[in-house]
C-alpha cells in the first residue's frame, strides 16, 4: 500500500509544478466548483497508476490542479463510494495520495436525504460530526505506522475552525448554513421510512453514502477536514416520496452556486 501510495503521488507531483495546500472532493452533481478553479493541469482517473475510475453519473472522473483565489488545490470531480464494489482502502486511496503530496486540508461535499424536521430540500448543512453505518472501516486490518497511529482520535472528525469560518462566511454572504450530524451508509439503495426514521432516532440530520471513510483515512493521517452537504431530498416522515438519482442531480446543481461560493471564500481563509 505504502509503495502504491509513493507511487500515485509520485506520478501526480511530476505532472505539475503546483504545490496543493487544500484537497477538495466533489460529490454528486457538485462539480459546478471547478469552474471557479484557475485550472492548470486536469487528469482523467483513468491514466493515473492505481487510481480506481468512477462509475457514477454525475462523477466526471477528473482530478485537477489549479488555484482558487492563488491557493493552490487538488480537486477530485467525482469520487469513489463503496456500493461500487470498490474496497474501503480503494474509496479512500485519492485520500492517502493527497497527504503524501503534502496537503494538510481536505474539503468534502456530498448531496444527502435531510433527516432534521427543520431542514427543506436544497439546504445546505455543513458537518459538525458522522455516524459511521457502513459496517467497515478503511482503517481495519494492519495499521500502517507511517501514515498514522493504530487507534486514531476522532473526538474533532470536523475542524472547529474551519466550521466556524464557513459559518461567518454564511453570514457575510445570506446564505443559510444548517449545521448537523451526516450518517454514512453503504447505498446503493435509497433509505426506506423505517431506517430515515432511525437514523433520526441515533441523532443523525442527513444521510449519504459517502464522505465518513475519506473523512476516518484523512484524520488518521491528522488531516484537517471540511464537510458540507446539499440536502437533495425529505427522509422526514410526511414528506418522503420516490425519489431518483437524476432528481438529486438536479436538486443538488440547483443549489450548488452557494455552496460552491461557500467552498470557495473559505479555500482563501485556510
Amino acid at each position: 500500500m505504502l509503495e502504491r501510495i509513493k507511487t500515485t503521488a509520485d506520478y501526480l507531483s511530476n505532472q505539475t509544478e503546483l504545490k496543493p495546500l487544500v484537497g477538495i472532493i466533489l460529490g454528486t452533481g457538485l462539480g459546478g466548483l471547478v469552474s471557479e478553479i484557475d485550472i492548470k493541469q486536469s487528469i482523467s482517473y483513468e491514466e493515473i497508476p492505481d487510481f480506481p475510475v468512477s462509475t457514477v453519473e454525475g462523477h466526471s472522473g477528473r482530478l485537477i490542479f489549479g488555484t482558487i483565489n492563488n491557493i493552490p488545490v487538488l480537486a477530485m470531480q467525482g469520487r469513489f463510494h463503496y456500493y461500487e464494489g470498490y474496497s474501503m482502502q480503494e474509496v479512500t486511496f485519492p485520500v492517502r495520495v493527497m497527504k503524501q503530496m503534502g496537503i494538510e486540508t481536505l474539503i468534502v461535499s456530498n448531496a444527502s436525504g435531510g433527516l432534521n424536521p427543520d431542514y427543506v430540500v436544497g439546504d445546505i448543512m455543513v458537518i459538525n460530526d458522522h455516524i459511521n453505518m457502513f459496517g467497515d472501516n478503511p482503517l481495519i486490518g494492519k495499521n500502517m505506522n507511517e501514515l498514522g497511529p493504530r487507534f486514531p482520535d476522532m473526538s474533532e472528525p470536523y475542524n472547529n475552525a474551519l466550521i466556524a469560518k464557513a459559518m461567518e462566511i454564511g453570514r457575510e454572504n445570506d446564505i443559510d448554513l444548517k449545521q448537523g450530524v451526516y450518517v454514512g451508509t453503504t447505498g446503493p439503495t435509497f433509505e426506506t421510512p423505517a431506517e430515515y426514521k432511525m437514523f433520526r432516532v441515533l441523532g443523525a440530520d442527513a444521510v449519504g453514502m459517502s464522505t465518513v471513510p475519506e473523512v476516518i483515512v484523512a484524520r488518521h493521517m491528522d488531516m484537517n477536514c471540511f464537510g458540507i452537504s446539499i440536502i437533495t431530498d425529505s427522509g422526514v416522515p410526511g414528506q418522503i416520496v420516490e425519489v431518483s438519482h437524476e432528481e438529486v442531480q438536479e436538486v443538488a446543481a440547483t443549489a450548488e452556486p452557494k455552496m460552491t461560493k461557500v467552498i470557495k471564500e473559505l479555500v482563501s481563509r485556510i
